[in-house]
């Protein structure tokens, strides 16, 4: 077993400093938490708020050195502890051993040959944190109290888990001291490291993401110290910015919704030891077996023996692996970035184009995603485009025509233009949007290219540097296929191909391919009913586009957050982003929003 460890809170002594009165800190905490609570700033004042935001933190971390909780003795000793703690809870051991895999970190590794679909690890529902466990523990006096808690599963969570790594007895300490001391995400960031991701799509998250968690901390250290229903927790003397840092990335990288034990709902849960595996392209081999109130997991494919086991954390961008997981995945299938339209009230045809897009299921102003495969527009862009584009005399075919109602099928389908002009319009429109996006990046992807190539770069500008070129290069494809597709249509027109009729009989070809599904009958995985933003076709503002949240996988019939890779859905409970709970937070007044590590 791992070498047994005790729980120690360093108040001073080597690398501590002198003693901070607590009326010093408090004042400090109360001026962090006006400062993380005041109204939102103007539109280009968010990186000078988060200089401001970081000084005061690192002010207090400064303070705070020395304070906080640590384990003696490293990571790797305790993996043993781990797996029999494991063992005995009657989870799946046999098949393999965690393994440090260089650059991808720690990992699960087979120890024998592992078919593909066979049920290798499964977890019993007693070694789960869940928010139901955190309102059993010492925290539940004060989550029957607090709003905070109980609206924000995630934060209930990283409570949760400070308290039971405080805690000498708990039975979750074979897992606790097997996570990591520290991680890769943009929290522990240094200031030229986050000044690396300036102009990207991912910096408004960034950004948000510290604010909310120094205004969660500044709000949770004073409930700690003054509320009646948290005299007994284990955290009066120890509860650090960096202890919270922690616990926010703990949750935000492994966080997962599991349904609960009677299966009425979901709740939020850590899972011990499956969270070991590491992140690969592929499908969900995830799910919760109910009758034996387990999670369970398949094999991905086959593994041979000393093979590294992989899971598929979903469908997620690299901005946001890097965000919530702290690395940067090469071999992305899903990556993409993020573009914002809409069709203006004050243009002439808006009524009869926000008409023509309702019934295709598609809201005036949206959301949408460029895509770093080909081509780099999903069927809802195309078929919003094609509307964006319309004349009045496309718009009123498409609302009173012939077939109009069976037409909309179309709207989404490559083999029927509304016209060869259409066409030519939408992906000149698209080229020329995409150049204006490229426009506001600070340095050219060449420049990107030779700042990787220094070996002294630290890991965090690494994996900032390389987002920041991931997004030029999918922009820059749609710039080249926006051009080649601009160029195709032209020589249809010119050529004067006949456009190809739609007839009542291919509705059957639109119904029987996936990829040609009647508009109105897909779900449209990239609206954002919170986008405001509305542009026209000749007004057009290239600011770049902040990430929206992805649907989340199916877990048994429930919702699942697998590995903390699939994004929380907008206005969920997410430790680090605004969700509709905190409009009841008192620790701020309006704020805009926001859990694997790479390195397991």
């Amino acid at each position: 077993m791992g070498k047994k460890s005790r729980v120690k809170t360093q108040k001073s002594g080597t690398g501590a400093t002198a003693a901070v009165s607590p009326k010093e800190m408090m004042n400090l905490i109360s001026e962090l938490l006006q400062k993380c609570s005041s109204t939102a700033p103007s539109p280009g004042k968010e990186w000078e708020e988060y200089i401001q935001i970081r000084a005061l933190v690192e002010k207090i971390r400064k303070k705070q050195k020395g304070m906080s909780v640590s384990f003696e003795g490293t990571r790797e000793e305790f993996f043993s502890e781990l797996m029999a703690w494991a063992t005995e809870c009657g989870a799946s051991c046999d098949c393999f051993e965690i393994s440090n895999f260089a650059d991808e970190g720690y990992g699960l590794k087979a120890i024998r040959d592992i078919k593909a679909e066979e049920l290798f690890l499964w977890v019993p529902r007693k070694m789960l944190m869940t928010v139901e466990s955190a309102k059993n523990s010492v925290l539940g006096p004060l989550y029957s109290q607090d709003r905070i808690l109980q609206a924000m599963g995630n934060v209930t969570l990283a409570i949760h888990l400070l308290c039971e790594r405080a805690n000498p007895s708990s039975p979750w300490l074979p897992y606790i001291k097997t996570l990591p001391a520290d991680y890769d995400t943009p929290l522990y960031f240094e200031e030229d490291e986050v000044r690396h991701l300036l102009a990207t799509q991912a910096i408004q998250d960034v950004l948000s993401q510290y604010k909310n968690t120094a205004r969660q901390y500044a709000y949770f250290y004073k409930v700690i110290h003054t509320h009646p229903n948290a005299s007994k927790l284990p955290l009066k003397d120890a509860f650090t910015f960096d202890d919270y840092r922690w616990a926010v990335s703990s949750v935000m990288t492994r966080q997962n919704q599991i349904p609960t034990a009677d299966g009425s709902r979901v709740t939020l849960a850590l899972i011990p030891l499956w969270d070991m595996c590491n992140h690969t392209n592929g499908l969900i081999t995830t799910g919760y077996n109910l009758e034996d109130d387990r999670c369970e997991c398949v094999a991905l494919k086959d593994y041979k023996e000393a093979e590294q086991i992989y899971i598929f954390y979903g469908t997620r961008s690299n901005a946001e692996f890097v965000i919530h997981n702290g690395f940067f995945f090469e071999d992305n299938a899903h990556d993409r970035v993020k573009i914002k339209l809409g069709v203006s009230k004050s243009e002439r045809l808006y009524a009869m184009k926000a008409e023509v897009l309702a019934r295709a299921g598609i809201p005036a102003s949206s959301i949408f995603a460029l895509h770093c495969s080909e081509p780099p527009i999903s069927a809802q862009l195309l078929a919003f485009l094609r509307v964006f584009c319309m004349t009045e005399e496309e718009l009123r075919d498409y609302l009173v025509g012939d077939h109009a109602i069976n037409k909309i099928f179309t709207l989404g389908n490559t083999e029927f233009p509304v016209s060869w002009e259409n066409e030519i319009k939408l992906w000149t429109f698209l080229e020329t949007r995409a150049a204006l996006l490229l426009k506001t990046y600070k340095t050219t992807s060449e420049e990107d290219r030779s700042m990787l190539e220094k070996p002294d770069l630290s890991l965090h500008s690494r994996i900032a540097i390389k987002l920041r070129l991931a997004e030029k290069e999918i922009l820059e494809r749609a710039v080249s296929c926006g051009r080649a597709k601009r160029l195709h249509f032209q020589k249809q027109l010119d050529e004067g191909i006949p456009l190809p009729l739609y007839e009542e009989s291919d509705i059957a070809l639109l119904e029987n391919a996936d990829a040609k599904l009647p508009i109105i009958l897909r779900k449209l995985e990239e609206e954002d009913e919170h986008v405001q933003e509305e542009m026209s076709l000749a007004q057009i503002k290239p600011d770049a586009a902040g990430l929206d949240s992805s649907k989340t996988p199916v877990l048994n019939g429930q919702c699942k957050d697998l590995n903390g890779t699939q994004e929380d859905p907008p206005g969920s409970d997410a430790v680090v982003k605004e969700s509709e709970a905190e409009k009841h937070d008192p620790s701020t007044k309006r704020t805009e929003g926001e859990p694997e590590d790479g390195s397991k």
